[in-house]
């Protein structure tokens, strides 16, 4: 008699809405998505980043644009949402600055320009200009115009002065992955890549390493979008990536510190 009491006071009760419920979507805090628009050299990095901050932030859904900088920026100035840029390039960067779309920016790492080869190869290439050579047949590059590492790469061809000669050889890629994918399935039997790329592989070994001197400097920019509709949460994922949790996670995977 008494249980059937109780549960006749709470049934009067809810019918009074002397008690509420609250409902689960009301209670749960929405998550907000971030867009960051990256690089896709910096996949790897950012995949762990996503790991721990996400988990550290469980407000936050972090979704990444990975493609060549050249290819977002486009993306960037003819409206494609992003609150966040991570560019392989200051080019790319400096374009968006003076089309007045960036609120904030900083150069966050730093990487090398390598000639990788399949891990198989025989190759033994002690100077670019050796890819000239007959037996060399196909050399994979990113798009100099929208590829950052295509352009470093470019640059170093045309100080050694084989850029012309090697012409015919060259294989084009959209970015810097596909440069890699296809020097690790041997459709091309060298490419340049960033150091940070051959370390992810077992498929490539590196060849040789690219003077600094015959390329311009390989930075990578971040920036906060003006256009951004989550600055505030924009800015605080733009200062964790300056910390040094993250700065740890970038340089375990080969990059380096400006």
């Amino acid at each position: 008699m008494l249980r059937r009491g109780i549960l006749a006071a709470v049934c009067t009760a809810l019918l009074f809405g002397l008690i509420s419920i609250p409902a689960e979507s009301a209670s749960a805090k929405e998550r907000t998505t971030l867009l960051v628009s990256a690089a896709a050299s910096l996949k790897d990095g950012l995949d762990r980043i996503e790991e721990i901050y996400e988990k550290s932030h469980p407000d936050i859904d972090l979704q990444f644009n990975l493609g060549s900088s050249g290819t977002l920026q486009k993306q960037i100035e003819q409206g494609a949402p992003a609150d966040i840029f991570l560019s392989a390039g200051k080019k790319q960067m400096d374009a968006l600055i003076d089309a007045k779309l960036i609120a904030k920016s900083m150069v966050l790492l730093k990487n090398d320009l390598v000639l990788v080869v399949p891990s198989d190869s025989n190759l033994q290439i002690k100077s670019v200009k050796e890819l000239t050579d007959k037996s060399i047949k196909k050399v994979a590059i990113g798009q100099p115009e929208s590829v950052p590492a295509g352009q470093y790469a470019k640059e170093t061809l045309e100080v050694r002065k084989v850029w012309e000669p090697l012409k015919s050889k060259l294989v084009y890629a959209k970015d810097v992955r596909q440069v890699l994918t296809y020097v690790e399935s041997g459709n091309a039997e060298a490419g340049f890549v960033y150091r940070t790329d051959a370390l992810s592989s077992n498929k490539v070994k590196i060849a040789l390493k690219v003077h600094s001197y015959a390329h311009k400097p390989i930075v990578y920019p971040a920036a906060v979008l003006k256009e951004s509709k989550h600055s505030e949460e924009a800015n605080e994922f733009y200062e964790y990536l300056q910390s040094s949790e993250a700065k740890a996670v970038f340089t375990s995977f080969g990059f380096k510190l400006p």
